[in-house]
């Protein structure tokens, strides 16, 4: 499961539905109708919200407000509670991990896509996130080697 941090408009066509079905995925998870993924350290910013299920929510709603103005549509119906919320905290040491690890999978499957957006060196984050200063949080799964920056 990713949720990106990234603004939407940086995910490419098949990023940008992949991260909508987790998300509707983490929907289901915070509103206790599934137990698969349940622990999933990506979910961690979501609970310790006040609003769980309002901060998917918006999540949610500003993934489909990127499609619309793409073209597509997603099931805004299935957001089980569109409200603006308080913003999470992001580090910008998070949104720097997030932003290479997403250039480097463009790279590979969408070329056409990565050219489009490689020369953004500081990447908005998504509407729900504001940003500190900070490195890579806690809950992130680095990649072997990796450390948290």
């Amino acid at each position: 499961m990713r949720l990106w941090s990234l603004h939407p408009r940086l995910l490419d066509p098949r990023g940008l539905v992949a991260c909508w079905r987790e998300a509707l995925l983490a929907q289901a998870v915070l509103a206790g109708r599934t137990q698969g993924y349940r622990h999933h350290p990506q979910l961690l910013r979501f609970r310790q919200h006040q609003d769980p299920l309002g901060a998917i929510g918006w999540y949610l709603w500003h993934l489909a407000e990127e499609a619309e103005l793409r073209g597509y549509r997603f099931a805004r119906e299935r957001i089980l509670q569109v409200r603006e919320v308080p913003a999470i905290p992001l580090t910008r040491g998070q949104l720097r991990y997030e932003w290479a690890h997403l250039r480097e999978k463009l790279r590979r499957r969408a070329p056409d896509w990565w050219e489009r957006v490689a020369s953004v060196a500081e990447p908005p984050p998504h509407p729900l996130f504001f940003l500190v200063e900070g490195p890579v949080a806690p809950w992130e799964r680095l990649g072997t080697g990796e450390q948290a920056r």
